[in-house]
């Protein structure tokens, strides 16, 4: 591949988002080892079940970052030091209200949750007691996001990297002191990740501060406090929510529909979308870089560099793709043996590797994509996407289950993979439909798909 300097730009915003990518598994992994030292096993099904749910529960509130990197990074092109600023409050605002309002809630929201997850009852009583601790670092957690997201748009990924370890490191020190240390058990995990948000709050704060000295103007008053003033970012983030939980519930339907098939069917496929997962910390880097870079030319309307930018992420994406192919295809069998020594488990995941093998060079796009139309803030083409995903999806899953003698856990794999490639096709359209019309030239802002 030859080097441009859009590529060096490229790897240089990336590389910092896929270290930070790779801290977070490290985490879960500590979590698992200190409660699964436990003397009953209670603990760690419970923590699992906590933690599970505020996966779910966070990943849907995403687009505070996503949002605010697009429309930050387009703010950066236009040179508005000013609007830079006012979009970092409108979305602490922002994220602080839904954070109470999340804590205000929280005894419906974890009761739902937890019916949701059926757990055991031990499992859910324990569940509910460390969530009804993790649920007070939701302000932390979304702020974080906003911050996050702020830098990124910037063009600062260092930023994620710092505060990620930092975090992580937090919470894992807090985790030994206070289960090991103290002879806590999944309350002393809980309040360990609520230390370890606000740690990283109170940081991602200061380096705020540093950086707001950067910028010219002031905060003003008028776009903080009146509901019209956030109508852009509200639009741009309602599209994402929707689109966040139409991704929720096409990974939820995958793993209802793998449990009805058996528990080795349900841990089969738990490993096999752990091969996503790893995938993802590559494809995620490439595209967040994307996001602001590509947000940067579209907002200066510089679309020669608008597509340099989209090249550049699109031969690292590729790349990432076809390396995980590749050592999915010579070590797939390896991993699965590094992640389960249950033989039964082993045996029928080895069978649907295939459909892990193909994976990648099907979602590469999506992952892509996604970061394009963020940078260019056109969420309501990402929205439509997973609408179009589902209505492939559900039908798919339908046919092969239920004419003939049915594909069993191979016609849900078929469903999924059906509906990651039409999600890619769909954005893809987009694109290709968006460049010809609108990304070139010189487009007004007007014309702009938003």
């Amino acid at each position: 591949m030859t080097i441009t300097s859009p590529d060096k730009r490229v790897w240089m915003l990336a590389w910092p988002i896929i270290l930070s990518n790779i801290t977070v598994p490290l985490l879960g992994l500590v979590d698992t080892a200190v409660v699964g030292h436990l003397p009953e096993s209670r603990y760690l099904a419970g923590v699992t079940l906590g933690a599970t749910l505020f996966s779910f529960l966070y990943w849907g509130f995403g687009f505070l970052r996503m949002g605010t990197t697009g429309l930050t990074s387009q703010a950066v092109g236009r040179e508005d030091d000013g609007a830079i600023r006012n979009l970092l409050g409108q979305a602490l605002i922002m994220a602080t209200i839904i954070g109470i309002l999340l804590i205000l809630l929280s005894t419906p929201l974890i009761t739902l949750g937890l019916w949701l997850l059926d757990g055991s009852e031990q499992a859910t009583r324990l569940a509910r007691e460390y969530a009804g601790i993790r649920i007070l670092s939701a302000p932390a957690v979304l702020a974080n996001y906003a911050i996050l997201g702020w830098f990124l748009g910037q063009q600062n990924s260092r930023v994620t990297l710092l505060i990620m370890v930092v975090t992580n490191s937090v919470n894992i020190v807090l985790d030994l002191l206070f289960v090991v240390g103290l002879g806590m058990t999944s309350d002393g995990v809980a309040w360990a990740t609520v230390i370890a948000d606000y740690t990283a709050l109170v940081l991602g704060l200061g380096l705020v501060v540093r950086q707001l000295r950067l910028l010219q103007g002031n905060f003003l008053r008028d776009r903080l406090v009146k509901l019209a003033a956030y109508g852009e970012l509200i639009q741009v983030n309602a599209h994402l929510f929707v689109r966040t939980l139409g991704l929720l519930f096409a990974m939820a339907f995958f793993t209802s529909r793998g449990a009805s098939q058996g528990d080795v069917i349900l841990a089969a496929n738990a490993v096999l979308l752990q091969f996503i997962m790893l995938t993802s910390y590559g494809l995620d880097g490439f595209a967040h870089a994307a996001e602001a870079l590509i947000g940067r030319a579209f907002g200066r309307r510089a679309w020669n560099e608008f597509h340099d930018f989209v090249g550049a992420a699109t031969r690292f994406s590729l790349l990432t793709a076809g390396g995980a192919m590749l050592a999915f295809a010579l070590a797939g069998n390896l991993l699965i043996a590094l992640l389960t020594d249950l033989e039964p488990v082993r045996e029928t995941a080895a069978e649907y590797l295939p459909w892990m093998i193909a994976m990648p060079a099907l979602a590469v796009w999506s992952y892509l994509l996604d970061g394009v139309f963020i940078g260019a803030t056109a969420t309501r083409e990402m929205r439509n996407s997973i609408f179009v995903g589902l209505a492939v999806y559900l039908p798919l899953w339908w046919l092969t289950q239920h004419l003939g003698s049915g594909l069993g856990n191979h016609g849900l794999w078929l469903a999924f993979t059906g509906f990651t490639l039409v999600r890619s096709l769909t954005l893809g359209g987009y694109y290709l439909h968006y460049r010809r019309h609108y990304w070139h030239g010189a487009a007004p802002a007007a014309r702009s798909q938003r």
